[in-house]
């Protein structure tokens, strides 16, 4: 985690859960997060495990120029992005696990917007496959946020939290012992055999 925001967010929920492996939902205190609400949204795990937005905040509407909640998170990225996200986002949910993720904001006619993406797991009314904390910051201001709308999000790099040695992986190299793995591979593992998305050992253990 390289954004002060992230880092802010993950050790607020670090502190909330305490020993175990993720707070409620409910234990969420916007006040005591105030300075950081504006990256901060919420996700709520649907059967279509598209994850729509419960709560989305104010710089993720400028990025799209429009109100995000209700939408689909999934449905923000790039179309051949988007089974890679969702298989990463329910790596988060089924594992239990903090991810952080570069992402791009594009435009066809400008340079990206680099983000780092934070997704953290929250119980709901004491259920694990629920609710997903979330933080998208950008890394820089690009000189059209704001005033244009972007085209999609993309995935650049994801690693789970929890092993200090190990570097950012790009997204779709993400299994071990796999080459040219491609977001449609990536994806169908992930709805077949979850934990072989989880490569990155270490970390708080069940």
């Amino acid at each position: 985690m390289r954004q002060a925001a992230t880092q802010e967010l993950y050790s607020y929920w670090n502190k909330l859960r305490g020993a175990r492996l993720s707070p409620e939902r409910e234990e969420i205190d916007p006040v005591e997060i105030r300075h950081i609400l504006a990256d901060t949204m919420i996700l709520e795990v649907d059967d279509e495990r598209q994850f729509p937005l419960r709560i989305s905040g104010t710089r993720l509407s400028a990025l799209f120029l429009d109100e995000r909640k209700g939408h689909a998170f999934v449905g923000l990225f790039a179309p051949e992005d988007r089974d890679a996200a969702s298989a990463m986002i329910s790596g988060v949910v089924e594992g239990v696990r903090p991810v952080v993720a570069g992402l791009t904001a594009e435009l066809c006619d400008d340079m990206p917007a680099h983000l780092e993406l934070l997704l953290l797991p929250l119980r709901h009314h004491g259920k694990t496959h629920a609710r997903v904390l979330g933080m998208l910051t950008p890394t820089a201001i690009p000189s059209w946020f704001g005033l244009r709308r972007t085209d999609h999000l993309r995935l650049v790099a994801m690693r789970f939290v929890g092993d200090e040695q190990a570097a950012a992986l790009p997204i779709f190299a993400a299994y071990e012992n796999d080459e040219d793995l491609q977001p449609s591979d990536l994806a169908r593992r992930a709805r077949t055999r979850r934990k072989s998305f989880f490569v990155i050992r270490g970390g708080r253990k069940n």
